[in-house]
């Protein structure tokens, strides 16, 4: 095979059944042995985990796997897949790579700057570190990086696919960086999803070096296998809120959520948008009882009927803004009144989506 996937995992897992996916464990150092091959075997930072995350196997393959041929790295529930979510297959790995230097999960496109938005969930001190790292030791990538950091793009996931000659360069500037980074920040107070420094800023870090190096950069649909279960459990959760008409209690779970995991909103963990939907769902509920003394919750209590309430709602939003509905303003005045949503609605909607005003 001239194509090898390193699958990291903290868990066991139902494998793809394709012999270029290979189960690599992470943080066994410091975890009951799976039965996969482990990232505490050879040149090894597996103790690191709980700050690197699946870093500490992207680590492992650089220092171990000694080939010529393309590697890559993807995660047990998260797959490089065809826009149809078939996950890819060697052959398709090496039609891409053939025109392409590198294979990265699409750009996802934020509300705000990088540098804002990890400020808002993270210790911005630990951002400005790597910056002046970056700054001080690898001057040539500092303008870009500077130039990316504020502006609205990322990759996520830590997921590539390249030749190894190409992996190993980016490897040896990510680390580096890191190593010298590790003098100025102490994550030891921080809970164990904050501990992931290293992690989460090396999603952003791949961006700044494929840029840097001119790559021809592939972004490729990421497919889920299953959904995370901490997303389906705020799911459920909310789920009763709304059957019980409590959106204050929708919204103060929720929030509690997002402080300890907000990384639940992103689209590789929202993967159906329905906790999206279910903040738009709280917003205009709160709204609309402070308007009217009722809301949307008041006729619709089912979690599955509320997310396509305000599916249809949002679908026809964007259609209006970008001028593709067949309907006439009275034909949508109509469907909002038949449909009970009211100007609110309509309003909240609007601003998700930045659609002109709302018909008359």
């Amino acid at each position: 095979m001239s194509v090898t996937i390193f699958t990291m995992t903290h868990k066991q897992f139902p494998t793809p059944g394709d012999p270029i996916y290979v189960p690599l464990q992470v943080g066994r150092a410091g975890s009951k042995n799976l039965g996969y091959i482990g990232d505490d075997t050879g040149v090894s930072i597996s103790e690191k985990n709980c700050y690197y995350g699946e870093l500490t196997g992207v680590y492992w393959v650089w220092k171990n796997i000694k080939t010529s041929d393309d590697v890559g790295i993807c995660h047990y529930r998260r797959y490089f897949c065809t826009e149809e979510g078939r996950i890819l297959t060697e052959k398709e790995y090496e039609e891409i790579l053939s025109a392409h230097d590198i294979i990265t999960s699409k750009l996802l496109k934020l509300n705000f700057s990088y540098y804002d938005g990890y400020a808002s969930d993270y210790n911005i001190h630990d951002l400005d570190v790597v910056g002046e790292v970056i700054r001080q030791h690898y001057p040539a990538y500092y303008e870009t990086f500077d130039r990316l950091v504020h502006g609205k793009g990322t990759y996520f996931g830590n997921m590539m696919v390249c030749k190894k000659e190409i992996y190993d360069a980016y490897c040896e500037w990510l680390f580096g960086i890191f190593e010298k980074a590790e003098e100025k920040i102490d994550a030891s107070g921080y809970d164990d999803y904050h501990k992931r420094v290293y992690g989460f800023i090396s999603e952003f870090l791949l961006y700044v070096w494929t840029q840097v190096q001119g790559l021809r950069v592939y972004e490729c649909k990421v497919g889920m296998t299953d959904e995370k279960r901490e997303t389906a459990e705020i799911k459920e959760r909310l789920a009763d809120y709304f059957a019980e008409k409590d959106i204050a209690g929708a919204k103060a779970y929720i929030l509690a959520c997002l402080e300890k995991r907000p990384d639940v909103l992103m689209e590789a963990s929202d993967i159906t948008g329905e906790l999206k939907l279910s903040m738009q769902v709280i917003a205009v509920c709160e709204l609309e009882q402070q308007a009217y003394g009722s809301s949307t919750i008041d006729r619709i209590q089912d979690f599955g009927a509320l997310m396509k309430h305000f599916q249809q709602l949002n679908e026809l939003v964007l259609a209006w803004k970008e001028g593709e509905t067949e309907m006439s303003p009275p034909e949508v005045e109509f469907y909002l009144k038949s449909e009970n949503i009211t100007e609110i609605a309509w309003e909240v909607s609007a601003r998700l989506v930045s659609p002109p005003s709302a018909p008359a």
